[in-house]
This record gives C-alpha cells, structure tokens and sequence, in this order.
C-alpha cells in the first residue's frame, strides 16, 4: 500500500488525562519517519478525549469500558502500519524507540515478538516510583532470549502475525491480558524476545499506598492467573522466583514472630540470620541494579522497603486470590482455556475512509 507506515503506534487510555499529553508528545518527537499513533479510549470520564484531539493522531472511542485488551485490539483493527507497537498512556517514548524496534523486526521476522522494558529512571524520581521502574527493568530483562511473557508498555509485533493470532484477550483478568497472549503465543510456536535497548519511560506517582496498592492488585490477579494455569512457581518476569522466595521468607519470618514466645531466643536468632541471608543471596542482582541507579545509601533503603514491607501487600494480595480462585473452582464453571483465533481477513486494510475520530461499539 502506497504511503503506509511502516509502525502504528496504538495507545489505550482510560482516564489518562494526568500523562496522555506527555505520552504523545513523546511520540511524535520520535526520531522515526514514518509511523501513525491510534488512540483508543476506553469510556474514560476524565477530559482524555480532549487531551487527544489536538494531536495528529486517530482517536477511536469506545461507547462502553472494555478493558485493556480489546483497547489495545481495536486499535490494532484501525490501524494500517506493518509493524505494531503496543503502549500505555502513562508511557514515554525515548527518541529512538521506534527506530529500534522497526530495526528489531526486521531483522527477527514475523515469527518473533519483540518486547522492550521501562528505563530504570521514571519520569518522576519520587522513591516509590524509582523502586518501580528499577524492580521493572531489573525483572523484565534478567531472561531476555526466551522470556515468560512481553510486556503491553513495549510489545512490537509484526501485523500479519497480529491478524493470525487474535489479538489481546478480552473481558477476562484485568492487566494480564499481554501476558496471556504471550503464553497463548509461545504455545503457537511463536518466539518472544526482550530487547534492552527498546526503552519506554513510566509516569507512575506513586507513593506508599500507590505502590501497596500496585502490588497487592497485580498479586491477585497473577495468583489467580496462574492457579488456573497451573503456573504458580514459574519464573515469569516481574513474578520472579526471586520475589517468590522473598515473600516466602517474609512470610516464615511472620510466623516466627507470632511464635517466638515458644522458640529459644538463639533459635529466634540463627533462622531470622537464615532468612535474611536467604533473601539477600536470591536478590543480589536485584540489590546491584539499586545501586547502579539510586547509589549504596538509597540503594540499602530501596531493599529494605523490597524485602522488609513490600511482601506485605503481595501475600495479601496472593492469600485474596487463592480465595478467589477456589470459590470460582467450587462454584462456578472451570475457565475457558484461551485460544488464538485469526482476526478477519478485512482488519488488514485498516479501516475505511480517512477520518481521525471513530466511535466503536
């Protein structure tokens, strides 16, 4: 086709007002000469549309909330490049990143599908944030050749192989729906690759309860998720086994603590020791990726916070899912299993006329 992109940069927002202005911006000083940026608002009640409009971009507008997965779907149906870029409105593009990522497909083919991560540096350096970004950045690239899953914030994807497999999962567990289809992917016979250098910079504003709340939503749905799947102990990016011993060993800890009345002092003593040096030897490449990027002193409190607090809201989070998952196997029917079902064959040419705006269903 004459004049097409060669990247559709698709973007779902849902009440993204705070960043959807960054998050274009960034774009569209990309260093890339030929792309488009579709938009696809997810019902947001904020003034994101508006946000939007001024931009050069196609915003399409769902009429109700669908979700993460058929956003970013829907956009893929409207776009018209050859090579897909899946990213969040809370993200920034570096000024290279789509030249990175044309540079990567092309030269792995449509059979591959290419991830990036976050730069270790957020967009705000608050101390929660930069715990997020690094964790992130750190989990995310410690198996790049054959990861678990590629990340929604940096997912590139050639167009045809889009439209052979289906697209992102719909209405089903919110947030996992690029690391179902990446799981739906690889049992396809599809190869999943992280590339280092394909950066996207997260706005994330955390603060404590922020990052709790982060934690303890994405440790719900991921228990869930991989009770389903029989997955539970895999080492599966930002769910690392890493930070499963980690719980785990918070979790003996607590149980000492209730205990402690019964256990001789010097026994109190060796097994916290024991845990401790537990989770410092499991975590160490975590603990140096602190402090590359925060320095020794921030870099200790960092850890701290990982291995001292954070696993709070994780087995929380996990204990709620385990719940969850149970009363759904005692009660209600056994899940679908997901499958990759081809798009139609029209979605390839891209919507019909040239207009910016569409309304879908």
């Amino acid at each position: 086709m004459e004049n097409r992109p060669r990247i559709s940069v698709i973007v779902p927002n849902y009440n993204g007002a705070a960043t959807l202005a960054l998050c274009l911006e960034s774009i569209f000083a990309s260093d890339h000469g030929s792309f488009e940026v579709i938009v696809v608002d997810d019902a947001s009640t904020d003034t994101s549309r508006e946000i939007a409009q001024p931009f050069p971009c196609r915003l399409v507008e769902l009429s109700l909330r669908s979700g993460t997965g058929r956003a970013r779907t829907t956009g893929a149906l409207h776009s018209t490049g050859e090579i897909l870029f899946f990213t969040d409105a809370d993200c920034l593009l570096q000024k290279d990143t789509l030249r990175r990522v044309e540079t990567a497909v092309n030269r792995l083919g449509e059979t591959v599908i290419v991830g990036g991560t976050y730069t270790p540096v957020p967009h705000d350096r608050d101390f929660f944030s930069l715990f997020q970004s690094v964790f992130i950045h750190h989990s995310e690239l410690r198996n790049v050749d054959s990861p678990d899953y590629v990340a929604g914030h940096a997912m590139a994807i050639a167009a045809t192989t889009f439209w052979k497999t289906g697209g992102f999962p719909e209405n089903r567990l919110p947030i996992l729906e690029d690391v179902e289809y990446s799981h739906g992917l690889r049992r396809t016979g599809y190869r999943l690759l992280i590339r280092p250098d394909i950066l996207v910079q997260h706005v994330f504003n955390f603060n404590l309860y922020r990052s709790f709340r982060n934690g303890w939503r994405k440790s719900f749905y991921w228990t869930r998720y991989s009770l389903a799947n029989r997955d539970l102990c895999a080492d599966s990016g930002t769910a690392s086994r890493s930070l499963k011993v980690t719980v785990g060993m918070h979790s003996i800890f607590l149980l000492l603590v209730v205990l402690q009345a019964s256990v001789p002092p010097v026994w109190m003593a060796c097994l916290g020791g024991a845990l401790a040096a537990c989770v410092f030897w499991t975590n160490r490449n975590l603990l140096r990726a602190f402090r590359r990027v925060a320095g020794p002193v921030r870099a200790g409190l960092l850890f701290l916070y990982y291995a001292a607090l954070y696993p709070f809201c994780i087995e929380t989070g996990s204990a709620l899912g385990y719940m969850a998952h149970l009363r759904e196997v005692l009660f209600s029917a056994k899940p679908e299993t997901t499958a990759l079902v081809p798009l139609p064959a029209s979605a390839e040419t891209g919507p019909a006329g040239s207009g910016r705006r569409f309304v879908a269903g």
